[in-house]
């Protein structure tokens, strides 16, 4: 990315749908090899995970079935035109539902869990608690829970990502500590608190509990951070994603190329996950997949972000946008630097929609389809309307990426699918014409 700000449109100030093209777009063939994390860097990841399963499933009852992997099933949608009246006949709508992942219920588990794990295996290999990377039952014992009880992991989070961090964490005997902004749930806050979490609130954005968790950490030499605004591991994490969606759609019996390809849906805050599984589903399907990120029309960071062309973190805060959303998850006024100059020639487009349109989705889904979702899991199902309405799309098979809501409480919930309208508003998006 130039060093070289460019004009805002000025619908996203002015917070209407959008529709962003990325004009930078290149070949995947052509960009990866260019950068610092390459497929050899996801592989290592994989096998980390395939490592750990065996300790994921004896930690975690709810993965014995299976065997320990932390993977969410893809289902279709067999009705289309009740839910999408614009989609072509022939085509084929999954959903990727994370928002019932094991163990956390979302997205954040896959690079939460797993950065978690990574520092775990590195502490225990310079330690001396174990000889080899294969030997990662011996991290559920008493020696090693005292041996990690002696450090504590802190992180900054809205929820999600601090629930993941501090499951596995705690279940391995680190101290966890999880600053969260003024836009975490409540609920979110509790089950924290219910596992041994610390909870630190900030009356700030996400970006200031961020900024709080790194400098706490700076004061205690016996803690790891997570940096969910820059942390390669937690990126690799999610990219990991790419494996799981690629057997599934072979399941199913779908071939992705360049006459039929996936277009993929994520919701986007900060940007690690969304990022991190777009680099995953393009080092292994190349430019037969494109990745879009959907945000609230409030907090779009990353469409801002990567619009300008700036190599400079612009803050949504200083072009009159606050971030507040009913999204809480995605309710982000920066976005990862780190994400964004490895997307900025990535990333096919990024998409934003309204809170009304999120909650109308929640509702319909629910309903019709019978998935518990968050608004920010609802979003992706606002991009991909939009691209229909636009005439876009026809030709490909579609991935809608949910996360969180499995584990929303009814007290969150209900209110959520009995508020008004409890129809999709219709809102239609602005398509980029340059």
């Amino acid at each position: 990315m130039e060093n070289k700000p460019e004009t805002i449109p000025q619908e996203v100030l002015n917070r209407e749908p959008y529709i962003w093209m990325n004009p930078g777009l290149d070949s995947s063939y052509v960009v990866i090899p260019s950068l610092d994390i390459n497929i050899t860097d996801i592989r290592a990841a994989q096998a980390r995970w395939i490592r750990f399963q065996p300790l994921i499933a004896r930690l975690f009852p709810q993965t014995v079935a299976t065997n320990g992997r932390i993977d969410s099933d893809l289902i279709e949608i067999s009705d289309i035109p009740s839910l999408f009246p614009n989609a072509a006949v022939e085509s084929r709508i999954f959903v990727k539902t994370d928002h019932d992942l094991p163990i956390t219920g979302t997205i954040k588990a896959r690079g939460g869990i797993y950065e978690v794990l990574t520092i775990a295996e590195k502490l225990a290999l310079s330690t001396g608690l174990i000889s080899s990377p294969e030997d990662t039952l011996a991290l559920d014992s008493p020696k090693a829970a005292e041996k990690f009880s002696r450090f504590k992991i802190i992180v900054g989070s809205t929820g999600n990502l601090g629930f993941s961090v501090g499951a596995i964490a705690r279940s391995l005997g680190f101290k966890a500590e999880v600053h969260m902004s003024k836009d975490a749930k409540s609920w979110k806050k509790d089950r924290l608190r219910r596992i041994g979490v610390s909870i630190v609130e900030h009356p700030g954005s996400y970006t200031s509990a961020v900024a709080a968790a790194r400098a706490s950490a700076e004061l205690d030499q016996s803690s790891f951070f997570i940096d969910d605004e820059n942390s390669r591991a937690l990126f690799l994490g999610y990219s990991t994603a790419a494996f799981d969606l690629v057997r599934q759609l072979k399941s199913a019996d779908v071939a992705i190329n360049a006459d039929t390809p996936a277009n993929v849906y994520l919701p986007c805050g900060v940007g690690g996950a969304p990022g991190g599984i777009t680099f995953g589903l393009k080092a292994l399907l190349g430019d037969a997949v494109r990745c879009y990120f959907i945000e609230p029309v409030n907090a779009p960071c990353m469409l801002v972000q990567l619009a300008s062309g700036s190599d400079i973190a612009i803050a949504l805060e200083d072009l009159g946008l606050n971030g507040e959303t009913i999204a809480d998850g995605l309710a982000v006024t920066s976005a990862s630097m780190l994400v964004a100059r490895l997307m900025d020639r990535l990333v096919d487009g990024c998409l934003t929609c309204t809170d009304a349109d999120m909650v109308a989705w929640v509702q319909r889904l629910w309903e019709q389809e019978g998935l518990r979702l968050e608004p920010s899991a609802a979003a992706p199902f606002c991009g991909l309307s939009q691209l229909l309405a636009a005439g876009s799309g026809s030709n490909a098979v579609h991935v809608l990426w949910t996360t969180g809501g499995s584990h929303l409480p009814d007290e969150e919930f209900l209110p959520l699918i009995n508020r008004e309208p409890r129809s999709v508003t219709g809102d239609e998006a602005v398509l980029a014409t340059t």
